[in-house]
């Protein structure tokens, strides 16, 4: 299945249209490069009952329909959270690098975590940057997330990309190439939740440039569905 994202592409203060066709999912889990980090967050997720995976990294796959630009989502419950991530985008033969939530339901991610990634759609700014802008200090560049919780806006996340496995690795052991295949949305990692992972009624994320001095910045509301039977 395809869906097609109208982006801008924000190129060192340039902006132009940018059209995208997504015909894969990825989200690329357990991407910490420092392992202490890593397996906190592990321990993160076992603390409300999410087995540790097979293997670190891992890939799991969602349906290309999920990545979207709304400002809001619908989701079954109040089991469910964001996490900010870097997102990358394979078309026109190149990478793109964006950022975005990949929200999740925690309740359904305690017995099949594959299937828990499915279960949200999985927001995304609408403004991407050439990787190749950003590959030379991509260590440099922050990810920060913030989430509505009982009405306050609070910290929830940051760090910076130095704390995720390289780029290039990432697709190498994802795809056994070296560029991103077309078509493809990818996932990256994420950070530990300050105070832990927990739900709220809005999610709010952001990536930073420190050294080309922008920044990409979005976020939506979570609608909660009622569960009834």
């Amino acid at each position: 299945m395809t869906t097609t994202i109208a982006f801008t592409l924000d190129a060192r203060g340039t902006q132009s249209p940018l059209t995208l066709s997504i015909t894969q999912g990825v989200i690329a889990g357990w991407t910490g490069r420092d392992p202490v980090a890593r397996d906190h967050h592990i321990a993160e997720l076992a603390a409300i009952g999410i087995a540790p995976p097979a293997s670190t990294p891992i890939y799991y796959r969602c349906s290309a329909r999920r990545f979207t630009t709304d400002g809001a989502i619908e989701c079954t419950g109040g089991d469910s959270s964001g996490e900010v991530e870097f997102c990358l985008f394979g078309g026109n033969g190149k990478t793109y690098v964006g950022v975005g939530s990949d929200h999740t339901d925690r309740k359904v991610e305690t017995y099949n975590i594959t299937v828990s990634k499915q279960m949200c759609d999985k927001p995304v700014a609408a403004t991407v940057w050439d990787l190749a802008e950003v590959e030379g200090h991509w260590d440099q560049i922050i990810l920060r997330s913030f989430a509505t919780i009982d009405g306050v806006r609070v910290l929830y996340q940051e760090g910076t990309l130095s704390g995720m496995l390289p780029v290039a690795e990432l697709i190498r052991r994802g795809f056994n190439r070296d560029t991103l295949p077309e078509g493809t949305a990818m996932f990256g990692g994420t950070f530990a939740a300050k105070g832990g992972i927990r739900p709220a009624t809005r999610f709010d994320y952001e990536m930073e440039d420190p050294v080309l001095k922008r920044k990409v910045a979005s976020g939506y509301d979570i609608v909660t569905l009622p569960v009834v039977g």
